[in-house]
């Protein structure tokens, strides 16, 4: 099965289609530095990299040629965004946006599966006029033809050690009796697997990155020795493949923010945080800020599976056992990406929101933690896979 990702980011929905024997053949995606990184890990895939709506039709016949893809992947951005002009539609009709785009995929290959990927609250979307999205979706890929199933997966189900739901919708041409994987893994919220349980234990945050090399803030480089053995099945799987550690540089907090993380045990955050030891107002000369999130900097448990990794997780979670936020390679183990799979670009980069307000769109890019919070966890990816190639009739 050929498979084309659209809308791919860094690649972690097909990658999991590729660990589950499909043949990746190409990708479109607007950002520079996360295609750079698909096409990095993906040599012989063709990757097109632009906004999708600047390519004919006919071009991307021409890309691909014989080679047309069986599975198109892809997570259009539909809730809250619009490309269609003022005054032009309902922004928040998702035949206003770029998932216009994604059904325009379908008509030009028409592929055996289109499968879609968002958020969960994408159920709870609604039109200007009261319509849900998600009705709209799948009528508009009944139209095309194809048999339409959507469900929320979670991830711990899959054996990714994360906490992490995602809504998924699949749009085959053909009928199937089992649209979505089962689980194959569980977690408890006491730590604790039932006895009558035959799903496998979901690896916790510690089981996941505990091999990798221990460094502190402002420590680690984009390519490291490991040194250590992998000591559990996931990481074995982490590890196959590869030779080194890459990606694992720690961010350079200051002093201050070491000894803030110093403060906090498994579970705090900044609201827990000594007061003389929280953030500065933002060009404030040393002024204790009023406002403290809850969300940011909470110092993971290590017996858990994370939270869910978003994009900016560099500010988002402490290390267990480290007074540091985690590294890259940290959250793509998280993820369950390979340790192969090398991130391009820069680990950080200026606020997007500042970069726009600034107009230096230029710098807009997806830095390494971005691609890696955007991602669909390559696990997950291929249980979605390898139930789909089970039942597929070609």
């Amino acid at each position: 099965m050929k498979i084309l990702d659209v809308f791919s980011g860094a690649g972690g929905f097909s990658l999991g289609f590729k660990l589950a024997g499909c043949d990746l053949i190409g990708a479109v995606e607007q950002d520079e530095w996360a295609g750079a990184t698909f096409a990095h890990n993906h040599k012989d895939a063709k990757v097109i990299i632009g906004k999708i709506e600047n390519y004919a039709d006919d071009y991307l016949r021409n890309v691909f040629n014989n080679n047309y893809p069986n599975i198109i992947l892809g997570s259009p951005p539909c809730q809250g965004f619009s490309i269609c002009t003022k005054n032009a539609g309902d922004p928040k009709d998702p035949r206003n946006s770029l998932f216009q785009e994604f059904l325009r995929m379908g008509k030009i290959f028409f592929p055996d599966y289109l499968i879609m990927e968002n958020v969960p609250n994408l159920l709870k979307a609604k039109t200007s006029s009261g319509g849900a999205v998600l009705d709209i979706i799948i009528t508009e890929l009944k139209q095309l033809g194809y048999w339409v199933y959507s469900e929320i997966l979670e991830a711990t189900n899959y054996g990714v050690p994360q906490i992490r739901k995602r809504l998924f919708i699949i749009a085959s041409r053909y009928e199937l009796t089992n649209p979505f994987p089962l689980g194959t893994h569980s977690f408890l919220d006491n730590g604790q697997l039932s006895l009558l349980n035959s799903r496998k234990p979901c690896p916790t945050l510690w089981e996941a990155i505990a091999d990798l090399p221990e460094i502190e803030a402002r420590e680690g480089a984009e390519e490291m020795e490991y040194d250590k053995e992998a000591t559990n099945e996931y990481q074995k799987q982490m590890r196959l493949g590869s030779v080194k550690v890459y990606n694992h540089v720690a961010m350079k907090h200051s002093r201050r923010t070491v000894e803030r993380f110093a403060t906090m045990s498994w579970g705090d955050s900044l609201v827990n945080v000594p007061e003389h030891l929280r953030p500065f107002q933002r060009n404030s000369n040393g002024i204790i800020s009023t406002k403290v999130y809850e969300q940011n900097s909470r110092k993971m448990h290590p017996d858990k599976p994370c939270h869910t990794i978003p994009a900016s997780f560099y500010a988002n979670f402490v290390h267990p056992y480290k007074n540091r936020n985690f590294t890259a390679r940290e959250g793509a183990r998280l993820q369950s990406f390979p340790d192969w799979f090398i991130f391009q670009g820069k680990p950080t980069v200026v606020s997007q929101k500042l970069l726009a307000r600034e107009g230096r769109t230029k710098e807009q890019h997806l830095c390494q933690y971005n691609q890696i919070g955007n991602a669909v966890p390559p696990l997950m990816a291929k249980a979605i896979a390898q139930n789909l190639l089970k039942q597929t009739t070609r």
